[in-house]
């Protein structure tokens, strides 16, 4: 897999949850860069049993290179019922490939597999890619949201230091009719304007950061039926255990998390964050 996406360094395993009552799903996965295996090893199906011992018990497996995206539409053939696959260059992949256009058609390929759900994760990353290469970055963007109206898919959008620009390229050609913005980092002010737009908003790890008050005021205004929990893993493990190698199971802590910050109940938001993703992605049989 691509180094520009791996883990630095080795990270040790942020301990397993306590189960939720009811069942939920991690929307939102790098699940070879948590195991370094096959795409149909023990090694998922051991990440599988854990977070489905926490009460996670199906796994969006999300893509950002070619060659990574057809590893995850492999696990999604793989493990039926458990496991669904979104397919992109992500933003940061895509200005640095040899061939754009030769991996483009790989993604719009895998795009018409059954198990393949979403377009994702794509958008714009201004903290990552020099100006120099942000315009081959949006051909990009608008390549993959076209392809998810084309299929009619989910749209997943990755975004870093550039709100304003992923939003107004949404108005400039038009958002799919489901788009979720991936590990949301934006204030309330913009969820208010992504909750007026129909956009779906999915919270990782960050909104359990000491850092993260505007996340937070974000995560208590969005409409429940425009919310989703993932953890983006191996990436951003929730507190207490920042810095750790984050797992699907760690929906388990973020839902809580979010749970408690809406003064609602673990199960409410348990059933209400899986009906929409469903209605999302639709049915992991």
């Amino acid at each position: 897999m691509s180094d520009r996406h791996s883990l630095k360094e080795p990270r040790p395993a942020a301990p397993v949850p306590e189960p939720l009552n009811r069942p939920c799903i991690d929307v939102h996965a790098h699940m070879e860069l948590v195991t370094e295996s096959e795409a149909d090893s023990n090694e998922i199906r051991a990440l599988l049993d854990e977070a489905a011992a926490a009460g996670i018990d199906r796994v969006v497996q999300v893509g950002y290179s070619a060659q990574q995206s057809a590893w995850g539409v492999k696990c999604a053939e793989s493990f039926p019922g458990r496991v669904l696959a979104a397919v992109a260059l992500h933003p940061n992949e895509a200005p640095v490939v040899a061939d754009l256009e030769a991996d483009l058609a790989i993604i719009e390929s895998l795009a018409k597999h059954p198990r393949v759900r979403a377009i994702g994760e794509t958008g714009l990353d201004f903290f990552r890619t020099e100006p120099e290469l942000r315009d081959r970055q949006l051909y990009s963007f608008k390549r993959h949201i076209a392809l998810a109206k084309e299929v009619d898919k989910a749209l997943v959008i990755h975004d870093r230091n550039a709100h304003r620009a992923v939003l107004d390229t949404l108005l400039e050609v038009g958002a799919p009719e489901k788009t979720i913005f991936h590990c949301y980092s934006g204030d309330a002010q913009m969820a208010k304007e992504c909750v007026a737009a129909g956009y779906i908003l999915s919270f990782a790890g960050t909104v359990t950061f000491k850092n993260a008050p505007e996340l937070r005021e974000a995560a208590k205004l969005v409409p429940i039926e425009q919310l989703l929990i993932e953890t983006d893993s191996p990436f951003l493990a929730p507190a207490p255990h920042r810095g750790t190698l984050n797992t699907p199971a760690q929906v388990a802590n973020i839902l809580r998390f979010v749970a408690d910050l809406r003064d609602v109940s673990a199960d409410y938001l348990a059933d209400c964050v899986t009906e929409n993703a469903l209605r999302l992605f639709g049915s992991f049989d």
